[in-house]
């Protein structure tokens, strides 16, 4: 397993040499850092294969020392680069092979550099339950709270719209600043008036029976849609006194 220098997860707070720790007292540690962790994190991040904690004749989990530096350090490429767990699993094994290799520079850096834009879906997209964990880097348990706070909402059928993996992977890196998902029903409230307040502006031409007026329709919502988020993302910048790129 890899060790990683002194500081952060780690500095005397995880396990002692030759010392295992129960997935609980992993999580403890690691909040002082990463807050927002949970369990079902530290399984993913396990299933993604990140880690490889011991397992006792009964199957429990047990974490080394290294294992809890190793997490640390995913956890803070994760939050500091915004690296995929891919890119991150094959870094650290490079490193622990030996190699001189560099730290990927992707997305967000300290220095403020813009998160990166998530690719756009087409039209109508419809993405599953397993596909939207996989594309989001998410775990179950991540996504199963995201919906008690109705951040994310499946269809009749259990599936998603292709947003899905926009809403996912943002709230995902929000939580890296330590914004909770009970943090963002504000957000959701908001986003919720404004569709509504645009639905009532086109809602006569949807139900109109000429095509083209159907037609009309959607490109006026898109259009308005587009003018309102203009408008939310000045109002924010101006609140903050910030100006985006």
């Amino acid at each position: 397993m890899l060790r990683t220098p002194s500081g952060g997860v780690g500095s005397g707070a995880a396990a002692a040499d030759g010392e295992l720790m129960s997935i609980g007292a992993v999580l403890n540690v690691l909040r002082e850092e990463f807050p927002e962790v949970t369990i079902s994190k530290i399984r993913f991040l396990e299933s993604e294969g990140l880690v490889e904690p011991r397992r006792t004749p009964a199957g429990y989990r047990k974490f080394s020392a290294e294992d809890v530096e190793r997490l640390g350090r995913v956890l803070r490429m994760q939050r500091d680069h915004y690296l995929p767990l891919k890119v991150i699993r094959e870094y650290l094994d490079a490193v622990e092979r030996g190699e001189a290799v560099q730290l990927p520079v992707l997305g967000r850096q300290r220095d403020g550099e813009p998160l990166p834009t998530p690719p756009e879906a087409p039209p109508g997209a419809r993405i599953g339950r397993d596909e939207l964990l996989e594309a989001a880097e998410i775990a179950e348990g991540e996504l199963e709270e995201w919906e008690s706070w109705g951040l994310l909402t499946p269809m009749e059928d259990g599936v998603y719209d292709a947003e899905a993996v926009t809403v996912a992977s943002l709230v995902r890196a929000l939580g890296g600043f330590g914004i909770e998902p009970r943090h963002l029903r504000l957000m959701k409230a908001a986003a919720d008036r404004e569709a509504g307040l645009v639905e009532q502006v086109v809602a006569p031409l949807r139900r109109h029976r000429n095509p083209q007026t159907r037609a009309h329709a959607e490109a006026r919502a898109k259009e308005l849609a587009a003018l309102t988020l203009k408008l939310h993302s000045a109002l924010v910048q101006s609140a903050l006194g910030v100006r985006l790129p």
